[in-house]
């Protein structure tokens, strides 16, 4: 059913407008073209029907309405405007058309908020007005056959727009609903809020979406009934509700996945019968088994009575993946080079949904800033990097919400100032509280060399880190609402074998905020923290210390050189950091959006960031293309505060996927 037709009219206006009409109908000889390009009845590129001996082609005008949204609807509902391009075989088909245009266009009218609102239809030289004008107006259109199109003309006369006045929540008894239920802000109307169907059936969704996140899972609008107000233009609605009882969450029935251990599915279910229902709850169930790799598509749904314990039943279907993954991505930048990445993923290695993940990563540094610096500084390097690096997984121990993860890396880091080769591995536990909260303890160690100008570090890190993260976000690669939270902190201690001594904490936050419903304009906000203590900023190596720059820190500064110099001018890293970002997302068109962005930060000497040294800025303008899977990134930033003799380019070019952050 049209949502236009979702109000019905309570009364039979008189014709006031009728003269309009008829003047429109009884206009001589053929109109404009561009009379007729403002409701997007032709096109310039639509071919015109030649008149034909075996059917009726017509020539469709239409007149009267200036409302764009509105034309829109009435070529949708005109069966003479939709089948202009099949002509009827004789006169009785095209009238029949015009006939039910006549019974359709005041429909679209009144939901649109015009109650006084006329159309009429004329075809050949008759004016459909009952029956007996059919048979008229029929063998008018013959007398075209073959010779000329049948000229056929829509008048449309919407008079004044209707407003909505009041709306009334009402219980089967004629009660208002308590406030609890239905608070005023859900029946407050706005002055000159247009009396259209839209608008009323908004209404009922948001009572109806109100009652349900109450608990109420059967509540229903039972009637709608609307009062128009001729003389003074406006209509009252009456909805009468049934809340229906209020429930708990039943049990839930999990089918399909059979390739899949149904204690680690279970795991990933957060609600326990008896909890309170609400539709976000149900959301969140589907959001959380979405995260597991093994699992394909995921549809919860809900029993249609509620089971002897007053709760709901609930209905997971699931399907599987495909247990293999090899993918192979591309990234580039014109300050941090091109790299490429090649991942083979097994989703199910053991039938429990474990993760086994290899990644293989090569780059090279494209514009390489300080070469000549480093050779000065006996760095050597090439400027090639990569990192082969293998991560395993095993949700749900015996049924539990604790995971089992283990990785482990080998490679050499070449950045702008340093080089190092190390390898390392880590063994945690992670406890998943909720969907959106977890926390993890982890064993982790690393030894390597690095080299860069404050000289040669061989260095072997053992710690003992705890991490805990929370995201509410709606999304992964373009997050509209929620926020993020990730908080980190790591003492590699000297009875454990580190040397260097030292304690690690990082934390970062980030926030989304959508400013209207369909989320096309988005403020996103981004604030970063470190801090290294325990040793020198020699002792410490490289890849350890803190830099600030690069796409995903401070945009337009190349990456991993903001922070203390040393010698040869070459960056060295700080022991502590700090860093924001400010974007404003917005969407043109549902594929195309627009981003400015600000961004500072900076790397710093001592263990807290000194504000009294120069924190780094940048401005810039980034490209959105929206696909399936998430939005392709096209930044260019431009330093604001460059360094004379810190060979740091103009602008910067970024491409990737998902969002910055």
């Amino acid at each position: 059913m049209r949502a236009q037709a979702a109000i019905r009219r309570p009364a039979i206006r008189g014709l006031g407008g009728a003269w309009v009409l008829a003047a429109g109908l009884a206009l001589g000889g053929p109109a404009p073209a561009g009379a007729f390009d403002l409701f997007g009845l032709f096109g310039e590129s639509e071919e015109p029907l030649q008149p034909s001996a075996t059917a009726l082609p017509y020539d469709v005008k239409m007149r009267g309405a200036d409302d764009d949204a509105l034309v829109t609807a009435l070529q949708d509902a005109s069966s003479l405007y939709k089948l202009r391009r099949e002509p009827p075989p004789d006169g009785e088909g095209l009238a029949r058309r015009g006939e039910a245009d006549l019974r359709k266009l005041p429909e679209v009218l009144e939901g649109y908020g015009y109650y006084a609102g006329r159309a009429a239809v004329r075809v050949g030289d008759v004016t459909l007005a009952g029956e007996a004008s059919l048979d008229r107006a029929a063998r008018s259109a013959e007398t075209d056959r073959g010779r000329a199109l049948v000229p056929v003309k829509i008048a449309v006369d919407p008079g004044p727009l209707y407003h909505l006045r009041r709306v009334a929540v009402l219980d089967r008894a004629g009660r208002p609903l308590p406030p609890e239920l239905i608070p005023e802000r859900l029946t407050r109307i706005e002055p000159d809020t247009p009396a259209r169907s839209a608008a009323v059936l908004a209404r009922e969704a948001a009572v109806v979406d109100r009652l349900r996140g109450l608990g109420h899972p059967f509540a229903k609008v039972v009637t709608r009934d609307p009062v128009v107000d001729d003389a003074a233009r406006v209509m009252d609605v009456t909805l009468t509700v049934d809340p229906g009882p209020k429930a708990g969450l039943g049990p839930v029935a999990v089918r399909g996945a059979e390739g899949v251990d149904p204690g680690v599915i279970r795991s990933f279910i957060y609600t326990e019968p008896g909890d309170p229902y609400a539709p976000k709850a149900l959301a969140d169930m589907r959001k959380a088994l979405a995260k597991v790799e093994a699992l394909g598509s995921v549809r919860v749904r809900e029993g249609e009575a509620l089971d002897a314990e007053g709760n709901l039943p609930i209905f997971v279907d699931l399907t599987e993946r495909p247990q293999n993954l090899i993918g192979v991505s591309a990234r580039y930048s014109t300050v941090d080079g091109p790299g490429v990445r090649a991942t083979y993923t097994n989703r199910n290695l053991f039938g429990g949904a474990e993760t086994l993940r290899i990644d293989a990563d090569l780059y090279y540094l494209g514009n390489d800033l300080y070469a000549r610096q480093r050779k000065l500084a006996g760095i050597e390097s090439n400027g090639l990097g990569g990192r082969l690096g293998a991560t395993f997984v095993k949700p749900a121990l015996w049924g539990s919400r604790t995971d089992l993860v283990m990785s482990a890396f080998a490679g050499r880091e070449a950045q702008q100032s340093y080089v190092v080769d190390a390898g390392g591995g880590t063994v945690g536990l992670r406890q998943r509280f909720s969907d959106t909260f977890f926390a993890q303890l982890n064993v982790e160690g690393q030894a390597g060399r690095s080299q860069d100008a404050l000289g040669k570090v061989d260095y072997r890190l053992v710690g003992l880190g705890a991490s805990v993260a929370y995201d509410s976000t709606d999304s992964l690669l373009d997050p509209t609402r929620g926020v993020r939270l990730t908080a980190s902190a790591t003492p590699y201690a000297g009875f454990l074998g580190s040397d260097p001594a030292i304690f690690v904490a990082k934390a970062q936050g980030s926030t989304y905020w959508a400013l209207d419903e369909e989320a096309r304009y988005v403020l996103a906000g981004r604030l970063g923290f470190g801090s290294i203590s325990g040793a020198s900023l020699e002792e410490i190596p490289a890849n350890i210390r803190f830099f600030a720059g690069g796409g995903g820190s401070v945009r337009g500064f190349p990456f991993r050189t903001l922070g203390p110099r040393g010698p040869f001018g070459l960056p060295v890293g700080g022991k502590s950091l700090l860093e924001a970002s400010v974007e404003a997302r917005i969407k043109v068109t549902d594929t195309i959006g627009i981003v400015p962005f600000f961004d500072a930060g900076t790397a710093f000497a001592g263990a807290l960031p000194d504000f009294d040294e120069r924190i780094r800025t940048a401005v810039g303008l980034g490209l959105r293309y929206y696909t399936g899977i998430g939005p392709i990134r096209v930044d260019v930033a431009f330093p604001l505060d460059r360094i004379k003799g810190y060979r740091e380019p103009p602008a910067a070019l970024y491409i990737s996927l998902g969002q910055a952050f």
